[in-house]
């Protein structure tokens, strides 16, 4: 979030130094500052200061995430697959589901928007399956974030959800190259949909 007004109790720095604390892009601090993730304010010459308040906590966000969504370290052998789900049950159902794959899949869980846009910063998955109704910052707002920045644009994204077509078959963030599927997820078609993408990315 970025205000003109610098609170007295933080101190801040640049957006360079704070991508260089996060190790992120700058495009991701401001993608984070623009949803509130990382407090930030305006200099009278228009530059953002950014909360090492906020930083720290983003930081210690991500080492909670890491340890509670088992995240492990991105091998390039390995095809990358970033879930973004808030029901329990449904990411252990996704767990099991790609354990005995055909293709070393490696599944990276976190349970919220939130969680979703640090991993993404710190690293572009193969694959992206996000849920859109999540507490906090929700599917839309991610997508929307991944939207402004073209790091993302080549990502191939799936949305799955429990809400209607006529819920969000409007919504700008939902693009013709997403590809939906609705829960209860039917795994046959998911599959037969994911396949020539791990195929391509892995050369099989």
């Amino acid at each position: 979030m970025s205000t003109d007004i610098a609170p007295i109790s933080d101190s801040f720095v640049t957006t360079r130094v704070a991508a260089k604390m996060l190790n992120v892009s700058l495009r991701t601090i401001q993608l984070w500052v623009e949803s509130g993730i990382l407090n930030a304010w305006k200099t009278a010459g228009g530059h953002r200061k950014v909360s090492v308040i906020s930083i720290e906590a983003v930081l210690l966000s991500r080492q909670e995430a890491l340890k509670t969504s088992e995240v492990k370290n991105h091998s390039d052998e390995k095809f990358n697959i970033l879930l973004v789900e808030d029901d329990e049950g449904l990411r252990q159902l996704f767990r099991f589901y790609f354990t005995d794959w055909k293709y070393d899949v490696e599944l990276d869980l976190v349970n919220n928007g939130f969680d979703g846009l640090i991993s993404l910063g710190s690293k572009v998955p193969d694959l992206l399956v996000t849920d859109l109704n999540m507490p906090g910052i929700n599917g839309f707002e991610l997508l929307r974030h991944l939207g402004k920045s073209p790091q993302f644009s080549e990502l191939d994204v799936i949305v799955i959800t429990a809400l209607a077509p006529e819920d969000f078959i409007d919504n700008a963030v939902i693009t013709p190259n997403i590809k939906v599927f609705f829960k209860p997820i039917d795994f046959d078609a998911f599959e037969a949909y994911i396949l020539p993408i791990i195929a391509k990315k892995i050369g099989a």
